[in-house]
């Protein structure tokens, strides 16, 4: 709670306010409203406004419309078969009268009043002598606010129940005093006092109002979060033992069959300055696929090695981490740096020589998947820590793997490209290093959008593709049918191509539902070639490397994220064969063809990332919430980001003058903090 608050009615449980009682109470808990403070923290996902209703004879009907009306009649009750009831209000605003119909509502019909007036929200339908509405909203009107507030639901509770609450609530802020922003940053940015912005963001008497309590409240949440996060960095900055000086690298890259990008050498120059500072790494390097991010770990990884220290390199899967062993493996054993796999598929005897390697540090480097977190694994000198695809872990997974080492460099690899603003928000308490450059002669993927009539065409190409030595991908976005959607099951799905497109070709199946073992030989036998063309869900997004594949055909393309597709795109064009990329959508929208034209236009990840971004909202941007930071509740990543960078300048200034808020004007943000991150999913940041 904020300053001022451990005496207040505002902590009061939200079952004692009046008419909400046990029941109701449990239904607010499904909300993550307790008391009625975090009532007050409930905002309006939408608002009707009220403030300038539609005269009736103007309500075109088959449109929305809020009107203001008197009630002359009102119909008896109408049985119309049995549990169905209607009543018949009839209304008028003097331009034209309007039928009101409300269905199984006695209580609503009883309380409304021959000879008064009220609001009515919703969808006019008749025609322009005799028009209806059926079951609208009939808005309660609050003294002085011009906008009704629409509110996030669950099952036993109305939008009605949460106003009339709300009104209580916000009636227990009359000389309430717990301001958590001091007044000079209230002056500075202009914002308006707390208790003014829980009124105007519930109750607002008109857009400007509104829009400045939000802005408010934004700002506020924004500030919070930041400070949290820079806090949970500073925090992290706890002095290391582990210096590792820049290397000679002439004999790592003078072995290479390629050239750095200039991307790769700022990135490895990056790590190296971590290296060398006295406190641990807490890095995050982000880039597109095929990116290098491989490359700039080996790199670092030769440097602790050039001085002793052994590293890790942790994977979600076991393809991949096979796929990272024999990468760094190819790179760094002929230098004399030996790499071993520890995965969950090895016998009890190959997991023990491994970890003996690892224990006796014999063995510099391991590469596996969790097997690496249990106990019995153990290291001599752990100096980095390596995790790929971060985001498939959590927070707590990463920080078990570090305590194997005294206070070791830390870097996390995604390939998952996320607008800077997001990745600030979400890898706050991270530094971030960006790979923005491919690697010469990597050819960008040709992407192409079709619909159902060249589906057979498509399958024509795919066919030359395999017939030439190549191989490919055909992505379904689920596993069962669905037919409400009409989407055909991966095993449906398997039948037809079999059938229909590509007989004759050895063809493979991958999905979730599969046990891990049969998911492992399915990849391995694609990876081999010894299947031509792999049919899956999206658990090939991440986790197998086939540069022979030069088609991903993605069915129902609509179903997806831009970022997702993007990154099954990333599947192929690993090679040095043009590699193509088939979008089939029948979607006809122009939301749909936006997106999709997106992807043919580009193929740089962080373009896209920014355009899914905007279409999509920042969400849960990874579809899964794995990095344990706090939901933003009315902050808006897209709209707002004038506003967040202002929040994270003023928190690196609180911070570097009041490092721990302990300040008596600060009490408030700090609490803001506590409160904030206490909400965080489990195993999160703080």
């Amino acid at each position: 709670m904020t300053v001022g608050m451990e005496q207040d009615l505002l902590k009061r449980e939200i079952r004692f306010l009046k008419g909400v009682g046990e029941k109701r109470a449990e239904c607010y808990a499904r909300l993550g409203i307790t008391d009625v403070y975090s009532l007050l923290r409930h905002y309006p996902r939408d608002y009707i406004d009220y403030s300038a209703p539609a005269a009736i004879i103007d309500a075109v009907p088959g449109e929305t419309w809020v009107v203001k009306a008197r009630v002359f009649k009102k119909g008896r009750e109408q049985r119309i078969r049995k549990g169905l009831s209607l009543f018949k209000i009839f209304v008028t605003d003097d331009t034209a009268d309007l039928t009101v119909t409300i269905f199984n509502a006695r209580f609503a019909a009883e309380a409304l009043k021959e000879g008064e007036s009220y609001f009515f929200y919703g969808k006019v339908t008749g025609n322009l002598l005799r028009r209806e509405m059926n079951s609208p909203q009939i808005l309660r009107v609050v003294p002085g606010a011009a906008m009704q507030p629409v509110y996030p639901l669950t099952e036993g509770l109305t939008n009605k129940m949460i106003c009339t609450n709300m009104e209580q609530a916000l009636f227990l802020l009359e000389g309430w005093r717990g301001e958590p922003l001091p007044l000079e940053i209230r002056k500075r940015y202009r914002l308006c006092g707390l208790t003014e912005a829980f009124h105007n963001i519930h109750f607002p008497p008109s857009h400007l109002a509104q829009e400045e309590a939000k802005r408010r409240l934004a700002f506020e949440e924004f500030l919070t979060l930041q400070l949290g996060m820079s806090q949970l960095k500073r925090r992290g900055r706890r002095e290391t033992s582990v210096l590792i000086p820049a290397p000679d690298f002439s004999p790592l890259f003078s072995s290479l069959p390629f050239e750095l990008t200039g991307a790769q050498k700022r990135c490895i120059a990056e790590g190296l300055e971590d290296f060398k500072s006295g406190f641990p790494m807490n890095r995050l390097l982000q880039g597109d696929v095929g990116s290098g991010k491989t490359m700039v770990a080996a790199a670092l990884i030769y440097a602790a090695w050039r001085v002793g220290y052994q590293s890790v390199l942790m994977a979600p899967t076991e393809l991949l981490a096979k796929q990272h062993a024999e990468t760094l493996s190819a790179l760094l054993s002929p230098l004399g740096c030996k790499t071993v796999l520890l995965t969950g598929s090895m016998t009890a005897k190959q997991k023990a020589e491994a970890r003996e390697a690892l224990a006796s540090g014999s063995v510099p480097l391991a590469v596996g998947t969790h097997a690496l977190l249990q106990e019995s694994t153990a290291f001599r000198n752990l100096g980095f820590v390596v995790t790929d695809e971060q985001h498939r872990f959590g927070v707590a997974q990463r920080a078990k793997l570090v305590r194997k080492g005294e206070h070791p460099h830390v870097l996390v690899m995604s390939a998952t490209p996320i607008p800077r603003t997001l990745a600030l928000m979400i890898y706050g308490d991270l530094d971030i290093s960006v790979l923005d450059e491919l690697p010469k002669g990597r050819k960008p993927v040709e992407t192409y959008r079709i619909g159902e009539s060249k589906r057979e065409r498509a399958y024509r190409f795919i066919a030359k593709q395999l017939d030439a030595g190549r191989q490919a991908f055909l992505i379904c976005p689920l596993i069962e049918e669905n037919e409400e959607l009409r989407l055909s099951s991966v095993e449906e799905y398997r039948k037809k191509v079999e059938r229909d497109y590509l007989p004759g070709y050895v063809v493979g199946v991958l999905h979730g539902r599969q046990k891990p073992a049969e998911k492992q030989k399915v990849m391995e036998d694609f990876a081999s070639g010894r299947l031509q063309a792999l049919i899956a869900t999206t658990v090939v997004e991440v986790g197998i490397d086939v540069p022979n594949a030069s088609v991903m055909l993605i069915e129902n393309a609509e179903r997806f994220g831009l970022s997702q597709l993007h990154q099954l795109r990333g599947r192929v064009g690993r090679g040095a064969e043009q590699s193509f990329c088939i979008l089939v959508s029948s979607h006809r929208g122009e939301e749909n063809r936006r997106r999709l034209e997106a992807m043919c236009r580009t193929s740089d990840g962080f373009v896209i990332a920014e355009e899914d971004l905007k279409l999509r909202g920042p969400g849960d941007f990874f579809g899964e919430r794995q990095h344990g930071l706090p939901r933003l509740k009315i902050a808006d990543l897209v709209q707002d980001t004038r506003l967040l960078t202002q929040a994270r300048e003023l928190a690196e200034e609180l911070l570097s003058n009041d490092p721990q808020l302990s300040a008596p004007e600060h009490h408030g943000l700090r609490q803001l903090v506590r409160e904030l991150f206490r909400q965080a999913p489990e195993g999160g940041s703080c």
